[in-house]
C-alpha cells in the first residue's frame, strides 16, 4: 500500500506526464486555449459539490486529461474541418473513446480513469457512445466529464465555429439536461463558484442569437448514428 507521501509523488508525475499529451491533443484538435486542463479544473470542482474522494477525483482529472488521446491516435483531417460531419465520419468518431482508453492505459492511468475516458461521451438518456450506457449505469464522474468537457468546447472557438458565451453554454446545458446530461450534474456545474476555467473565450461580437444554430452543429459532430434525442 503506497504511502500519502509516495501517493503525492505519483499523483504528481502522472499528471505532470498527461499535461503535456493533453497540449499535444489540444493542439491537434484546433483549441486555441487550453482545453484538457480546463476540463479537469471544471470537473474536479463539481466532483466536490458531490463529495467525490481524493483519489476519484484524481481519476476524474486524470481522465480528463486524457480524454481526447483517441483522437489524437485515429489522427483524422475531418476534426479541423469546418461543417458537420457526413455519416461515415461520424461512426469513425465514435471509434475514439475506445482508443483513448488504451492510449489512457499507455500513459499510465488508473483503469477507473481508463473507463471515465471510455464512457466521456455516453449520454444520460441513452443515445451516446460506445457503450449505449443510460442513467445510473453511467458512473457520476463520466457524466460530469461529459457535462464539463461539452462546457469547455462550448466556450472556446472551434474550426466549425465561434465560441459561445458564459450565458450560450449555460443555457446549451440547461436544454440538454435530461438527455445528453444527468440533470443533477448540470445544476452543480452551473452552481459552481466562479473560476477562471469557466469563463468564456467568446469575443464580444458573438451574438445570442446564434447559439440556436451553433448547438445544432455541435451536437450533430458529437451525437453517433441513430442516438436517441
Amino acid at each position: 500500500m503506497p504511502t500519502g507521501t509516495t501517493f503525492e509523488k505519483e499523483r504528481l508525475e502522472l499528471l505532470e506526464s498527461l499535461r503535456k499529451l493533453s497540449l499535444a491533443a489540444d493542439e491537434f484538435e484546433a483549441y486555441p486555449n487550453p482545453h484538457a486542463a480546463r476540463i479537469a479544473a471544471i470537473a474536479d470542482q463539481t466532483a466536490k459539490f458531490f463529495g467525490l474522494g481524493a483519489r476519484d477525483r484524481l481519476s476524474l482529472r486524470v481522465a480528463a486529461m486524457a480524454h481526447d488521446l483517441g483522437e489524437v491516435a485515429m489522427a483524422r483531417d475531418y476534426v479541423h474541418r469546418a461543417g458537420t460531419l457526413d455519416p461515415e465520419e461520424r461512426i469513425d468518431l465514435a471509434r475514439h473513446p475506445l482508443l483513448g482508453e488504451r492510449e489512457a492505459a499507455n500513459a499510465g492511468a488508473d483503469r477507473g480513469a481508463q473507463l471515465l475516458v471510455r464512457w466521456h461521451h455516453e449520454w444520460w438518456n441513452g443515445g451516446g457512445y460506445p457503450d449505449g450506457l443510460r442513467f445510473e449505469q453511467i458512473p457520476l464522474a463520466a457524466r460530469i466529464l461529459r457535462a464539463a468537457d461539452a462546457y469547455a468546447s462550448l466556450t472556446d472557438d472551434r474550426p466549425y465555429r465561434k465560441a459561445y458565451s458564459e450565458q450560450q453554454a449555460r443555457a446549451h446545458l440547461i436544454e440538454w439536461a435530461g438527455l445528453e446530461f444527468d440533470p443533477r450534474v448540470v445544476r452543480a456545474l452551473l452552481s459552481l463558484e466562479p473560476i477562471k476555467e469557466l469563463n468564456s473565450y467568446a469575443r464580444s461580437t458573438t451574438v445570442d442569437e446564434a447559439a440556436p444554430k451553433v448547438a445544432d452543429e455541435m451536437t450533430s459532430r458529437l451525437q453517433p448514428l441513430g442516438a436517441e434525442l
